[in-house]
């Protein structure tokens, strides 16, 4: 059964000029994602990807970041044949439990300017 939907647009340029900000990009990205999306050569697509898929989850949970979950505890990776997938930690995960969610959906898309993200929840 589908939980929630959730699909964000983010502004390439706008995350862009944020990641300049290393305080803002730890509090948002894991050191996974730092790695991963610096590794790219348009790396701000790659952040703006996964902020889009952040933002998507926490659409699609319906609750927004608030009551003590945090951005960096949600974490986009990619698999051998480059599938994104999430990894849901902390206070985060606890809230997932709760609300038996058993596997999430997500799939990124991005250009130069644009990037976007949708993320389906099931129980």
């Amino acid at each position: 059964m589908i939980i929630g939907i959730g699909t964000d647009i983010a502004e390439v340029p706008r995350i862009a000029k944020s990641i300049e900000n290393n305080s803002f990009k730890e509090k948002v990205f894991s050191k996974v994602e730092i790695a991963y999306c610096e590794s790219k050569t348009n790396f701000a697509e790659s952040f703006a990807a996964r902020f889009a898929a952040k933002e998507a989850f926490f659409k699609a949970l319906g609750t927004g970041w608030r009551g003590g979950m945090a951005f960096n505890e949600v974490e986009v990776v990619n698999d051998e044949l480059g599938k994104p997938t999430l990894v849901i930690v902390g206070t985060t995960a606890e809230i997932i439990k709760e609300k038996n969610i058993k596997t999430i959906h997500v799939s990124l898309s991005h250009v130069k300017d644009m990037a976007m993200a949708t993320v389906v929840l099931e129980g």
